[in-house]
């Protein structure tokens, strides 16, 4: 599961922060920001990804030989889970203007990420138990196409929603599925191996605050991937698995001038 109260709690620390500096009896700075039809920016993110897994029935979970002091003993799957892993992105922005409050923004950005998926296996009597990590790394490249609806200025401040979809690649997914391959159904030094492209749905909301020279945002956004990713092997560990999607929560810090 994804701490989101984590999140939560920073973002509207955040938010209360930036209402508290309104009312310092300066000027709006800069009152035609967005009156402008185009502008630009950059974006520094921190990231936490997870997967959607759905596993096949406990009935049908596989089980394997594993040699333990020159012995074999039959060991089977009973729980697998995800644990999600932090990373960073940067990125650029490009904003539109459709209308008043209304804008139409990519943000294509490098993402890199980490994510561990964890397999529980027994024997049959339940007294000996063996634990698998596998560690699934990626390189993303992320082009979304969102659109972002302003409220209306608060002296320096402002918030909004944002919402869209986008597409994904993995540059790291080319090294994974060259891995080389133990053999059997086994295999358990083997990684989990993922497909290259994915497409997702992208929801958050933020804030904007207006300097002197420069519109600071912050954002919190869920990227969740439609595509199952599961790049299928006669292991136990895929074979356990039905479906994986991708999940992803940044925590976007942004730049525009």
């Amino acid at each position: 599961m994804l701490n989101w109260y984590k999140y939560i709690v920073v973002f509207i620390a955040l938010i209360n922060a930036l209402f508290a500096q309104q009312n310092d009896g300066y000027s709006v700075n800069q009152p035609r920001f967005y009156k402008q039809q185009l502008h630009f920016g950059f974006t520094i993110a921190y990231n936490q990804t997870d997967f959607r897994l759905n596993t096949v029935k406990n009935s049908l979970f596989p089980d394997t030989v594993i040699k333990s002091n020159n012995v074999d003993t039959r060991y089977r799957i009973r729980s697998i889970y995800t644990r999600p892993g932090p990373g960073f992105a940067i990125g650029l922005v490009t904003d539109f203007r459709i209308f008043e409050y209304m804008r139409l923004r990519t943000t294509p950005s490098i993402s890199f990420a980490s994510r561990k998926i964890e397999y529980f296996l027994s024997n049959a009597a339940r007294d000996s138990s063996k634990y698998f990590e596998k560690t699934v790394e990626s390189t993303f490249l992320i082009f979304p196409i969102e659109i972002k609806v302003q409220s209306k200025r608060l002296g320096n401040f402002s918030a909004y929603v944002i919402g869209g979809g986008g597409y994904m690649l993995d540059l790291a997914s080319r090294k994974k599925a060259a891995g080389v391959q133990s053999g059997g159904a086994n295999q358990l030094d083997d990684n989990v191996k993922l497909k290259r492209d994915d497409y997702y749905y992208s929801g958050g909301a933020g804030v904007d605050f207006y300097l002197m020279y420069f519109k600071l945002g912050f954002e919190l956004k869920l990227h969740q991937g439609t595509r199952n990713l599961l790049q299928k092997e006669n292991s136990i560990f895929t074979n356990s698995l039905d479906k994986v999607r991708s999940r992803m929560v940044t925590f976007t810090v942004t730049f525009e001038g």
